[in-house]
């Protein structure tokens, strides 16, 4: 027994230390071919430029932001190296780099994207934002100041004793990069989209160049690129947006909460959910119509979530009525600071699972609503045995949001006048499953071919497919690919980093 027991620890340890041997060979002859890369020499010379904390190869800053991303299937590309900007100078200095030697690039501010390598690179330079997150607010000119790296989460907490907030996002977690998309929030009924509240942009152009954008000196255009085009126009390192007064954490200004119902109140929601989107003309009134499909194992459980905010006293009857009858497992209703409803659904910081996103845009008949959700159903049957869970969410845009935007100079989206609803799908991956099937893929395409948008209504990009063509759906999309070709004629963004398609 003593020699078996020697032996095998003896053929064991030869074929371990040949496996690492061979192994620590291929690393290095890994390690050689990188460090001779394009990607590999730009990172070495910005280092040399701009320090070792700027630019990182390795380490534990580097291997946590790397791994950052809120999609896992984002959080699996290894960069050549991170970029860590302090100053937007930095950026430039990079971004230089970059396009003189042809390197691909991501951007991550926030990392909340489901589309896969909008946010990540592999062997190329990440620029991660986490050494620009301040915040400032301006009682003289009444606007806030934003740094790339900030989430609204810690935006609205900083600024909640000055009784200020920014339009953002409705979930903690998410970053500036909300923004570019064009950006939904609480209070868009109000204000328009988060984008339509920008007052100047500094913008780092593919070329290196800083400029400052605003809606009336020679960079207007860019400006209102901006305002939905995503990454597709270069790097904003500072926003100056106009501050919304919400109060401070003892104003309520707000009532409302969550709703929880069972699957049998889906087809009540359903119907309540296409008259809110077709009659409800009140700014100061939103909700979030949520339906969620949850997998454990052969079982799907079925439970719906609604999100509905008043600014006001309390829901008048008239707006939220028919939902607050339909029968429900809970209601938790109250009056409101800004920040405490914009924590209603919680941070939406869950990490370590594949997130995949879809779009449509509906404004018709409640046929189109009661056929997205038997297709949804469908899809998540198809293909439950790879799945945590699915959603699909509706979000109201209503006209004043549409005529918000326009009285500040319009956004690129530029939906036409109307109220329509911005239909989102979630589908959250098994957690740990590093790869997208062909049997998904399939099941996904088929579910966007079979909820169609309303002909003439955008899609929002913030909450599509990366194989949904966004921007030909927009308002402005001549004027969108205009302004793409004047600020980057040689189509380095299209060609070097992973975004929207259409351009």
């Amino acid at each position: 027994m003593r020699f078996k027991s020697a032996h095998l620890f003896l053929l064991l340890s030869v074929i371990l230390h040949s496996s690492i041997a061979t192994g620590l060979a291929l690393a290095l002859a890994s390690t050689t071919a990188n460090a001779t890369s394009p990607a590999s020499k730009t990172c070495t010379m910005l280092q040399a430029q701009m320090g070792s904390e700027v630019v990182q190869f390795s380490g534990a800053e580097y291997n946590a932001s790397a791994s950052n991303a809120w999609s896992l299937f984002n959080a699996q590309n290894k960069p050549t190296c991170i970029v860590f900007p302090q100053e937007a100078s930095h950026v430039q200095t990079a971004m230089a780099a970059i396009f003189h030697n042809k390197i691909h690039y991501a951007v991550q501010a926030g990392g909340h994207t489901a589309m896969t390598g909008w946010n990540t690179v592999q062997d190329g330079i990440l620029f991660f934002f986490s050494h620009m997150k301040n915040v400032s607010y301006n009682a003289t000119s009444d606007t806030i100041t934003l740094q790339p790296g900030i989430h609204w989460g810690e935006a609205l907490t900083q600024l909640q004793p000055l009784g200020v907030a920014p339009l953002g996002g409705r979930l903690g977690d998410v970053g500036t990069g909300l923004l570019l998309g064009g950006g939904l929030s609480y209070l868009s009924g109000e204000h328009g989209f988060s984008a339509d509240s920008y007052v100047a942009l500094d913008v780092v152009l593919v070329t290196g160049q800083l400029v400052t954008a605003t809606a009336t000196n020679q960079y207007a255009d860019l400006f209102r690129a901006l305002k939905g085009g995503a990454n597709r126009f270069g790097i904003v390192t500072r926003y100056e947006v106009q501050a919304v007064h919400t109060g401070d954490a003892s104003e309520k200004q707000f009532f409302g909460g969550l709703i929880l119902y069972p699957n049998s109140s889906a087809e009540a929601l359903i119907n309540a959910t296409q008259r809110y989107v077709s009659k409800v003309n009140n700014p100061r009134a939103s909700i979030l119509m949520a339906f969620s499909n949850s997998v454990n194992g052969s079982e799907i459980t079925s439970t719906h979530i609604l999100t509905l905010f008043f600014r006001g006293p309390s829901l008048p009857p008239a707006i939220f009525g028919e939902f607050l009858e339909i029968p429900s497992i809970m209601k938790q209703l109250s009056a409101l600071s800004y920040v405490d409803a914009n924590n209603i659904l919680g941070a939406g910081a869950d990490r370590g699972f594949g997130q995949l996103f879809g779009a449509s845009a509906f404004n018709g008949t409640v046929d189109q609503y009661r056929n997205a959700f038997q297709k949804w159903n469908e899809y998540t049957e198809s293909i439950k045995d790879s799945l945590f869970g699915t959603v699909l969410a509706f979000t109201p845009i209503q006209q004043s949001q549409v005529q918000a935007g326009r009285a500040r100079g319009s956004n690129i989206i530029d939906p036409p006048m109307g109220n329509y609803a911005a239909v989102q799908v979630q589908t959250q991956m098994q957690n740990g499953l590093l790869t997208i099937s062909d049997q998904v893929q399939a099941a996904r395409q088929l579910l966007f071919q079979s909820m169609p948008r309303t002909p003439g209504l955008p899609l929002y990009i913030n909450e599509c497919d990366a194989s949904q063509n966004v921007f030909e759906t927009y308002g402005r999309f001549e004027e969108l690919k205009k302004t793409y070709a004047k600020y980057d004629p040689t189509r380095f963004n299209v060609q070097f980093t992973d975004g929207p398609i259409g351009l």
